[in-house]
């Protein structure tokens, strides 16, 4: 555990410093003043955020967590010459990728909020399941960034299975819904949409924010399944542990490529 926690804190430092984690801060910092100007309520100021969470926050982790992986290389062939567990190095890393993100987005939203006049009370559930939504994301994609950097060597490679994934489950998911919806139209789809839904933590973090903004017009097809058969907190719970095995899964393949890795 100390040697996670000297990983974390050198990390930390040095992901703080960086001008994209800066602006990744800013970035949603100006954005939500500008929606609470232009909206003048917290819940269509969290609604217009929505798209950009679901679309944004996976980009950036994806790609910024491939880079990362990849530069930090010399780093971790260094610390690994010194009697350190790859296990604990592994942790500390991920960590360090993770925690900055995660505290650059939350800043970025809940500052202008307080700043603005404070979070009224039947908006506040909206808020944290937002942050909710938003750092399970980035651990989600910090998660397959780790993976697709322990397994692809060259990092411009990298990059573009990165973009691809990002590609895949925020932009061709939604086509492949629409597919299988059209041309299974005479069939009973509701289960095996409410399975696709599972099967991608972009729609799970939609499908968590929408059934809680309770805005039927922008559930679409997956999300009007999800709560019909899931609404209410049940629903939640279950998106919620959906995002958390998305988050396990692959960051378990890639301590595990971690471990095997040849550094």
């Amino acid at each position: 555990m100390n040697t996670i926690l000297k990983v974390v804190r050198y990390e930390l430092r040095n992901v703080v410093r960086n001008r994209w984690v800066i602006a990744y801060a800013l970035f949603f910092l100006v954005l939500t003043t500008l929606l609470l100007r232009l909206g003048g309520s917290t819940p269509r100021a969290l609604l217009s955020l929505l798209n950009v969470v679901v679309l944004f926050i996976p980009l950036v982790t994806i790609v910024f967590g491939t880079i990362y992986w990849h530069g930090s290389r010399e780093f971790t062939e260094l610390l690994l010459a010194q009697p350190v567990r790859r296990d604990a190095l592994f942790h500390g890393l991920f960590a360090g990728l993770v925690l900055p993100l995660s505290a650059a987005f939350m800043a970025g939203v809940t500052l202008p909020l307080l700043l603005y006049g404070g979070v009224a009370r039947d908006s506040l559930p909206l808020l944290l399941l937002m942050l909710v939504a938003g750092v399970a994301l980035t651990a989600v994609f910090g998660a397959l960034a780790t993976l697709i950097a322990g397994i692809v060597d060259d990092r411009l490679r990298a990059l573009g299975v990165a973009l691809g994934t990002w590609g895949l489950m925020t932009l061709a998911w939604d086509g492949f819904i629409l597919w299988v919806t059209m041309t299974f139209a005479d069939r009973p789809l509701e289960q095996p949409l409410l399975v696709l839904t599972f099967l991608n933590p972009v729609d799970l973090a939609r499908v968590l924010l929408i059934l809680r903004l309770d805005v039927s017009a922008m559930m679409g097809y997956t999300g009007a399944v999800f709560a019909r058969f899931l609404g209410g907190w049940l629903g939640t719970a279950m998106a919620v542990a959906g995002l958390a095995l998305w988050a396990l899964i692959p960051g378990l393949f890639a301590l595990r490529a971690f471990r095997r890795r040849d550094l």
